[in-house]
């Protein structure tokens, strides 16, 4: 873990990330405990939209500072970064 305080969008990144990974293994048991597929999928449903808002929040920060930097000092390298995120991202 970095010694510096968390920003903002990772602080509020990791607190989702967290109820993402108490929703999946919420689904872990529901499949153990053989549950209904309709709710499992529901709880499944909802970690992934927790993961798509993480990944959202950790872009906007990542927008919002390091890229602007890094745009400054290598902005061919700052463009490939970025379409390798967008590519990630769809």
């Amino acid at each position: 873990m970095q010694s510096k305080k968390l920003s903002t969008k990772k602080d509020k990144s990791l607190k989702l990330a967290k109820q993402a990974r108490g929703t999946l293994e919420k689904v872990i048991k529901m499949i153990e405990e053989d549950k209904y597929c309709p709710e499992i999928i529901q709880q499944a449903d909802s970690a992934v939209g927790l993961l798509k808002t993480v990944k959202k929040e950790l872009l906007a920060g990542h927008l919002d500072t390091c890229a602007f930097e890094r745009m400054k000092e290598n902005k061919d390298g700052a463009i490939k970064e970025l379409l390798k995120i967008y590519n990630l991202s769809n």
